[in-house]
């Protein structure tokens, strides 16, 4: 008995429209796109906030006069949030099988909001005292929750709604939206150092972001209000809909899932994120003109990561060419050779222009993951479990190595070890070389696509 017959509406929809069974036109599909992806910018922009303004704020909150202990720590509620996450990706994947796609990222997107306004009004040590350490790691909870959600809700959704052939394209933009949210976090960041100036923002202005997040997050929900479901009411109560006992019953699909995102997010934060901070700490100490200074670093970033945006439907057209695994492949292999001689060579640079052509060089092989990271992991699950398949798996390996990656590298740094971090990232990349080569071609053994012919099989009763 093949598994659809076992479960009826656990097949993937070929059409853009799997509720309804209606083709979409090539611009419903652009406009949903972009209505779904609004949202997943926003969040992300909010998340990212943390990222790129805790360096201004981080001594309010915690250790006083220690540069390293302090972003330590800061790094450390970073990672809290992402812990959350695979609550979030349980619960809202399980919402996005069981009452929709659609619904699940309006919710997500509501709770983002109230997590940034929290942010912009939280107490400082000053005025709080200890208190002040634990509010904040409450509020990134509850948006490291959100985000959790987002993720998988809006990936399944980006890739079942997306043109047969053109998925790979489409799909790019939900990391096209990701990074578009840090690069808009980053871009914030250069435009209040040059106009207000490091020591207004530590003042206090560091809140505004925080503001602007909320209120655009409003704007988001209003999109997506019109957004229309991908899932039947028949794949919603399957028995087994947004199950992850179910979800185990497909143990490759699994397994390769959470391989994959346990390198594509480690390397991904290491060249965003934590470049801010590699690069920052690498003149503390240095007397004399620094080279990499906050304001210089936020620019530099800003223009890696405008780049790093572009890279991202080229490389997901690439893969509706060569297949997604063929991608993977790429990437994988980029990232065992690459991490150790580049993480040496930026740790050395004297130059930002060099800084800046050695990051771009390692964002251009991550991108042949990113651009694919959605799509590539549904086409591995049916469609009653292709939320909770998606957002839970990959909440579980994103949190565990892509939200501890800034602060295992500040820990190698304080120990002296920091060489030993790049040796790190290689072990982990090997481990996503093993999950790729588990891979089926998504060309012929697509859930989405070819559902009856999928290789990607449940296992028991």
């Amino acid at each position: 008995m093949t598994e659809s017959n076992q479960h009826p509406g656990s097949t993937g929809a070929r059409s853009a429209t799997a509720g309804t069974g209606e083709q979409k036109s090539e611009w419903q599909t652009i406009k949903s796109i972009f209505a779904a992806s609004s949202g997943n910018l926003v969040e992300w922009f909010d998340f990212y906030i943390y990222a790129f303004f805790s360096v201004y704020f981080a001594e309010q909150f915690f250790v006083e006069g220690n540069p390293t202990l302090s972003l330590m720590q800061s790094a450390g509620v970073f990672f809290v949030g992402f812990l959350m996450r695979p609550i979030g990706g349980y619960v809202f994947g399980r919402a996005a099988d069981r009452i929709g796609r659609k619904n699940s990222m309006l919710i997500s997107i509501l709770l983002m909001c109230a997590g940034s306004l929290c942010m912009a009004i939280l107490p400082t040590s000053a005025t709080a005292g200890s208190w002040a350490a634990i509010l904040l790691l409450l509020v990134r909870m509850i948006q490291g929750l959100a985000v959790g959600g987002e993720y998988g809700a809006t990936a399944t959704y980006m890739s079942e709604v997306a043109t047969e052939g053109k998925r790979g394209f489409y799909s790019s933009f939900q990391y096209v939206t990701l990074i578009g949210g840090q690069l808009l976090a980053s871009l914030l960041a250069v435009v209040m150092t040059h106009t207000l100036g490091t020591d207004q923002i530590e003042g206090g202005w560091w809140r505004l972001p925080f503001v602007i997040g909320a209120a655009a997050a409003v704007v988001s929900l209003w999109l997506r209000r019109g957004l229309e479901e991908t899932t039947s009411t028949e794949t919603r109560e399957n028995e087994n809909s947004g199950s992850f006992r179910e979800v185990l019953r497909h143990p490759r699909s699994f397994f390769v899932v959470l391989g994959i995102t346990c390198v594509g997010s480690l390397v991904f934060y290491v060249f965003t994120t934590y470049m801010q901070k590699f690069l920052l700490l690498q003149n503390e100490g240095t007397p004399g003109e620094e080279t990499f200074n906050k304001g210089s670093i936020a620019d530099l970033m800003t223009v890696c990561l405008l780049i790093f945006v572009v890279m991202q439907p080229i490389a997901g057209k690439i893969s509706d060419k060569i297949g997604r695994k063929n991608n993977m492949l790429i990437f994988v292999i980029g990232m065992i050779a690459l991490p150790i001689p580049l993480l040496s060579m930026i740790g050395k640079s004297q130059s930002m222009v060099t800084a800046g052509i050695l990051i771009v060089i390692a964002m251009a092989f991550i991108s042949m993951y990113t651009s694919i990271s959605g799509i590539v992991k549904a086409e591995m699950f049916p469609a009653h479990i292709r939320g909770i398949g998606v957002g839970f798996t990959y909440a579980i390996g994103n949190s565990l190595f892509g939200g501890s990656a800034e602060y295992v590298a500040l820990w190698f740094r304080n120990a002296g070890l920091g060489t030993w971090f790049a040796i790190y990232v290689v072990a982990i990349a090997i481990v996503g070389l093993v999950a790729v080569l588990f891979m089926h071609d998504n060309r012929k053994h697509s859930t989405i696509d070819n559902a009856h012919s999928s290789a990607y099989k449940r296992i028991g009763s």
